[in-house]
């Protein structure tokens, strides 16, 4: 079954913005991510749909939900996979000042590491593309 464009989201009945819910196509539009991403994302458990389902069974998010993909998201350019970004996100909503403390020692010292040595790797990629930009770019009028 696909899911069709459905009616606008509900709004919040008591004027918080969490409370408000809103369908697949909505939440895509807003964070870039196709249906098919954020359909897998539920599937897989990264990102659940947690505002329920209508009675037509299309998916409901709200404003969490999507604070939830746009940290993932955020993440997604160091490389993890879908069970480490779970892991890294949890760890992160479960403790924002001092994400790391949540997991084990292990794990902790694997993403301190991990997550400096992939933003390394891409801020040389950056600087290389920035490189390559200047050489083909052609000069400024004067």
């Amino acid at each position: 079954m696909t899911e069709q464009p459905a009616p606008a989201a509900s709004a919040p009945e008591d004027g918080s913005e969490d409370s408000a819910t809103m369908h697949i196509g909505e939440l895509a539009e807003r964070t870039g991510l196709s249906l098919r991403s954020l359909r897998h994302w539920d599937e897989v458990g990264l990102v659940q749909a947690s505002g329920g389902r209508t009675e037509g069974g299309f998916r409901l998010y709200t404003a969490a939900d999507e604070r939830r993909i746009r940290l993932i998201m955020s993440m997604k350019a160091f490389g993890f996979t879908l069970e480490e970004l779970a892991e890294l996100t949890t760890a992160i909503e479960s403790s924002p000042t001092d994400p790391l403390a949540a997991l084990p020692a292990d794990r902790a010292t694997f993403y301190a590491t991990e997550m400096r040595r992939r933003r390394d790797k891409l801020a040389a990629q950056l600087q290389d593309a920035d490189a390559l930009l200047t050489r083909v770019s052609p000069a400024p009028p004067s």
